[in-house]
């Protein structure tokens, strides 16, 4: 299937995490990988200990870290579907495809990354609120206890046994 040079061409190949992260803290700073991976670890008190112990503990973590290391720092060309789905140190990368300079960040651009995702997070919300059967249950789940209510303030003037009592 793949062979160990293929396997060997991923740049996570032989780094440790505290590696990673050592090399995108001295490059980009705590303030950018805080503002791009939005990971509280990088924003309040960030240490590398700190970090390395929640990121071992996390593995969603670990590998966002890892994926922002292979396409943000190695500048790699996206992985393609099935290989996105692999964590980042499984991914095979092919080997006319080699690491290049680190990507040129700011905070200006991850506002505006950030901004971006909020949008479409919304636009997915409100895709999902019309298509989720869940939703539909609990919208009309209450509508069935307003008109309840309506029932019950109405009740005062209606009798249910009335032409019971005229019989």
């Amino acid at each position: 299937m793949y062979t160990q040079e293929e396997y060997e061409n991923n740049p996570l190949h032989g780094t440790s995490l505290e590696q990673v992260l050592t090399e995108l803290v001295e490059h980009y700073g705590w303030d950018i990988l805080a503002a791009y991976l939005n990971l509280n670890c990088f924003k309040n008190n960030p240490s590398i200990k700190a970090s390395l112990k929640f990121l071992k503990k996390t593995e969603w973590a670990q590998h966002k870290v890892e994926s922002f290391y292979l396409y943000q720092y190695k500048n790699l060309p996206r992985a393609d579907d099935a290989m996105f789905e692999l964590p980042p140190r499984d991914r095979i990368v092919p080997m006319h495809q080699k690491p290049k300079e680190p990507r040129e960040l700011s905070l200006e651009d991850a506002e505006k990354l950030r901004v971006k995702r909020a949008q479409a997070a919304r636009e997915r919300d409100d895709r999902g609120k019309f298509n989720n059967r869940d939703n539909k249950r609990r919208s009309g789940s209450s509508n069935r206890s307003e008109n309840k209510k309506q029932k019950s303030e109405d009740s005062g003037s209606f009798d249910p046994y009335a032409n019971f009592k005229n019989k």
